[in-house]
């Protein structure tokens, strides 16, 4: 048909009019959609590569998440065997006084029996302390306690977090220690002398774990935000300009409804040439 012919049969501007409101308003339901998710890019139909990518990183995120909380458990792990051995090394002090006091010559027998009596309390306190210091299962202090392997990384990579049995051997040659006379009592001064090296040993190997565990909880920490601030780059929606693109369709698309208007309307008009 020449342009600008009239026509009942083809409206020419009506198909112009509603080619562009369709136009306008696929363009105007990404936005929307962009505008309600806060992201630019919702799905391998946005951006196939992008999303590709932006789907590894949440991978990772949650990876890294469960990376955390073993680190977290084996936080707990040491942070319980520490608060037991700190309050073993401060009884051990009681326990030296106690034997120091049954290495007294004055001393009568009841006073060596009342001092053994003390004697077998605290180091019995002491085993107590041990068998307290459980977390989640896992008793670093205790017999036979072994290093647990804890995953450090989300490439399977492992720090170890070192079991300290030698507490429970401490306490064990202790209680088989007496004071009952002074004549016994320098062995038991010796034998608490070699508990408390013991124990100071433990002390620091599970404070350079606990700090090993934090550093690299700290570091898990970083990456995970990296992590995220790379994905929000790739992914996240400009609100600001998408809210502007969002209002200009909207203009956009009442304008095209006015003009697929306006085309409908040359039907009435050409309508009245034959009244």
């Amino acid at each position: 048909m020449p342009a600008g012919q009239n026509s009942l049969n083809t409206n020419v501007g009506a198909f112009v009019a509603l080619s562009n409101l369709n136009a306008v308003n696929t363009r105007l339901d990404r936005v929307q959609d962009r505008v309600s998710a806060g992201l630019k890019v919702i799905g391998a139909v946005d951006n196939a590569s992008s999303f590709a990518i932006a789907q590894g990183i949440r991978a990772d995120v949650k990876a890294y998440g469960a990376v955390s909380q073993g680190i977290a458990n084996a936080k707990g792990a040491t942070g319980i065997a520490l608060a037991g051995v700190n309050a073993i090394s401060d009884l051990l002090g009681d326990i030296q006084a106690k034997i120091t006091e049954g290495m007294n010559p004055g001393n009568t027998t009841q006073q060596q029996a009342i001092l053994q009596a003390d004697f077998n309390n605290l180091v019995t306190q002491i085993n107590q302390f041990i068998s307290s210091a459980s977390y989640n299962g896992r008793n670093l202090l205790s017999s036979g306690s072994t290093n647990a392997n804890v995953l450090s990384n989300i490439d399977g990579t492992t720090i170890a977090v070192r079991g300290n049995s030698q507490a429970t051997a401490a306490a064990t040659v202790l209680a088989g220690q007496a004071i009952t006379s002074t004549s016994v009592a320098p062995v038991a001064l010796t034998r608490i002398n070699e508990a408390r090296a013991t124990i100071a040993t433990v002390l620091g190997n599970l404070g350079a774990d606990t700090r090993m565990i934090t550093f690299q909880d700290e570091f898990l920490t970083k990456l995970t935000d990296a992590q995220e601030v790379g994905l929000g780059s790739i992914v996240d929606a400009d609100m600001a300009k998408e809210s502007a693109k969002l209002q200009a369709l909207q203009v956009q698309q009442q304008l095209s409804l006015q003009t697929l208007n306006i085309a409908n309307q040359r039907l009435t008009v050409l309508l009245s040439l034959f009244q």
